[in-house]
């Protein structure tokens, strides 16, 4: 048995001085592939809710020399909405974005991807009094489709929302201050 220790031992000791290592191979370098989008600011208008969308660009990410897609493309920004209402608050709901071909027919954002709704959120709460303001981000999939020459058209923002009435009223009421 000692035999076999002994053999054990020496086979472990040989392994570890040759290097029983796989060679390394190259490593795999990834890069994001940058598509501006233009105009990168616009103003919107559903309603009393006005806004701007900024900073729009699309990003996907690439195995370089491959060029092998490896991360799908999605679209960011920033959404600003603002309720320009002077008598009615609004309650946000929802928020989606189509993209529209040439042929004003909307583009599918692809098999196993998700339709781009966005987060409406406005500091914890998704109601805006009148002129209060919600800057919310955009990052939403894009479709590999609309990347290609000529095919996208436009943006169509939708946003559902429930206005409410707002108003501010005043009471007047008669005191007496200690006897007087």
């Amino acid at each position: 048995m000692w035999q076999w220790v002994g053999v054990m031992m020496v086979t472990m000791v040989a392994a570890m001085s040759l290097g029983c290592s796989q060679p390394s191979g190259t490593a795999v370098i990834y890069e994001d592939k940058v598509y501006t989008v233009t105009p990168a600011s616009v103003q919107v208008q559903a309603g009393i809710v006005t806004g701007e969308v900024t900073e729009m660009k699309v990003t996907e990410r690439i195995e370089k020399g491959s060029d092998r897609v490896v991360a799908p493309a999605k679209l960011t920004g920033k959404l600003k909405l603002k309720n320009s209402s002077k008598d009615q608050a609004v309650r946000l709901m929802t928020g989606k974005l189509l993209y529209i071909d040439a042929q004003g027919q909307p583009i599918k954002v692809g098999e196993g991807r998700t339709e781009p709704f966005l987060k409406l959120a406005t500091y914890g709460a998704e109601t805006l009094d009148p002129g209060q303001e919600a800057t919310n981000s955009v990052d939403v999939d894009f479709p590999a489709d609309a990347l290609k020459a000529k095919k996208l058209k436009e943006i169509r923002l939708e946003l559902a929302y429930i206005p409410t009435s707002y108003k501010t009223e005043s009471v007047n009421f008669t005191v007496v201050i200690g006897g007087q």
